[in-house]
């Protein structure tokens, strides 16, 4: 199997997540990079002392998505019809993958 090494990435998750690492070099000699957040099946994981989301992709992405619906359909629809259409059509993009990612009180709040 070919890996992609400029979609590849290492990443630390535990108690010494901050410390410095040596490079991962391939057997073809590619360098793969080091970062503190990672993109995994559409959910962004951040380097932290424990596993944690980043929600922050999410919410730029229901903001588009619930001002796309405002500006078609807000003048010419009731309030229900435009509540629905954005639990319908927004809601999933920011709820997506909630289920995986321990949540803090700050995550709940914002």
């Amino acid at each position: 199997m070919a890996i992609n090494f400029n979609k590849s990435s290492c990443m630390r998750i535990g108690p010494r997540f901050n410390s410095s690492c040596a490079n991962v070099i391939s057997l073809d000699g590619v360098i793969i990079s080091w970062t503190t957040e990672t993109r995994y099946l559409g959910i962004y994981i951040v380097s932290a002392e424990v596993f944690r989301c980043s929600l922050h992709y999410a919410k730029l992405a229901f903001h588009p998505a619930a001002n796309a619906i405002f500006g078609k359909v807000c003048r010419i629809s009731s309030e229900e019809v435009l509540l629905q259409l954005v639990k319908s059509k927004c809601l999933p993009i920011l709820l997506y993958s909630l289920e995986v990612c321990p949540l803090t009180k700050n995550d709940l709040v914002s």
